[in-house]
């Protein structure tokens, strides 16, 4: 059942991220703009589904996901969590370093929310950051 309007719900993010620059980047950026909310970081898709299937993530959630990563890259990781019923409603935006129509059209595909190029973004994350900020404040999430 939706939360109403005008209770607080907390988003965890979930941020699926082999480069540890990249990561701290993204953390700098939520302290920097006094973001409080949960951020939990899975190094691959292996390990960021083994956390969603766990349960250490609950609901309301969203996931920042790199797509080159070791082991299970992202668009293997969004086709599990589409596959997956406990999962396939998760909201996902991509934060890659490719430029590919190709990539692009896959996640696009798999029903993510954004794609977003790191090298638009530059090393400053703060407007990613407050892209997100926004959203999860704007946008009901599913809870169940």
């Amino acid at each position: 059942m939706p939360a109403k309007m005008d209770e607080a719900i907390t988003v965890t993010l979930l941020l699926v991220e082999d480069d540890d620059i990249d990561a701290m980047g993204v953390e700098r950026a939520l302290k920097r703009r006094r973001i409080a909310n949960p951020l939990l970081r899975a190094r691959d898709g292996i390990e960021a589904l083994e956390i969603l299937r766990s349960g250490q993530v609950e609901k309301p959630y969203l996931v920042l996901l790199d797509l080159n990563m070791p082991r299970m890259g992202g668009l293997e990781f969004i086709q599990e969590v589409r596959k997956d019923p406990k999962l396939s409603d998760a909201v996902v935006f991509v934060l890659t370093t490719s430029k590919s129509d190709e990539d692009m059209t896959a996640a696009y595909r798999s029903h993510v929310a954004g794609y977003i190029v790191k090298s638009e973004v530059g090393d400053c994350f703060s407007n990613v950051v407050q892209m997100l900020d926004a959203y999860w404040q704007i946008v009901l999430l599913p809870q169940d």
